[in-house]
């Protein structure tokens, strides 16, 4: 044992990390069908959300990010199938929503109807994105890589969509505002008060005069 600190087997500490609504859809629904529903008429299911905690930025340019996807997720062949799918940032008013999305299947719930959310299809990208979200971004899989237990989806981001209600008379988006939240190690958090902006630890304070 190191001292001051107990040692633990290798495992996965790195928290808090984003929890993010991942919407994606079948080929069916990306040619148009049931744009507005999440079933067809026979119950079959299109487009499905989920949630991912283990996601993150990987590249500036062009625009990347990443996920990780265990295969036998509902929506797993559906990104493996269209190479698509949706981020959407949540917050404390999307709290309930992203842990339901977590713990049920898609394959059991329509869970856009039992969170009250709504699909919207993307810009760039035919997988729908959600339209409470404060942030949504469109992604092209443009790489996967099986890892073990889960496989990792490097993507191109395509569309970013803000909610305006961020939004300052600058035309500054200010994501604090939507009081977004964050996953750490089972528990679901509020980010807390504001310490600094990038930079404010070597900024020269101003002379008075």
């Amino acid at each position: 044992m190191s001292e001051g600190k107990i040692d633990f087997k290798p495992g996965n500490m790195l928290y808090p990390v984003p929890a993010v609504l991942v919407a994606c859809a079948d080929r069916q629904w990306n040619t148009g069908l049931d744009m507005d529903r999440a079933e067809d008429t026979s119950g079959n299911r299109h487009i499905n959300l989920f949630t991912v905690a283990w996601t993150g930025t990987v590249c500036t340019n062009p625009p990347m990010l990443s996920i990780s996807v265990r295969p036998e997720r509902y929506s797993y062949h559906m990104i493996e199938a269209t190479g698509e799918f949706t981020v959407n940032l949540t917050n404390e008013a999307l709290a309930k929503a992203t842990d339901f999305c977590g713990v049920r299947s898609g394959r059991d719930v329509d869970k856009w109807k039992e969170c009250h959310l709504t699909p919207v299809p993307g810009t760039e990208v035919k997988s729908p994105y959600v339209k409470e979200a404060p942030v949504s971004i469109e992604c092209r899989v443009t790489e996967e890589k099986p890892l073990g237990s889960h496989t990792l989806f490097l993507a191109e981001v395509a569309a970013v969509h803000c909610d305006n209600a961020y939004l300052d008379e600058k035309g500054t988006f200010h994501l604090e505002d939507a009081r977004p939240i964050v996953y750490s190690h089972g528990t679901y958090f509020a980010l807390g008060k504001k310490l600094g902006t990038f930079g404010y630890s070597v900024k020269k304070k101003g002379k008075k005069k």
